[in-house]
């Protein structure tokens, strides 16, 4: 989805988060969705973890 954008569009959408939530509100917004970006990664990952190790326990158990 978003390999489509290209430059142009990431222009695009830079200038309308500009206009619409100002220069001064932009670094908050940014740090706002790297931190969810980097929990929704965090519980994906303990989410594999999780079934990772709940199989790891079934075969221990078929063996």
């Amino acid at each position: 989805m978003l390999s489509n954008i290209g430059i142009p569009g990431l222009i695009l959408i830079l200038v309308l988060a500009l206009i619409i939530f100002g220069p001064s509100k932009l670094p908050e917004l940014g740090r706002a969705v790297g931190s969810t970006l980097k929990e929704f990664k965090k519980s994906a990952k303990d989410l594999v973890a999780d079934d990772e190790e709940s199989e790891g326990k079934e075969i221990k158990r078929i063996k």
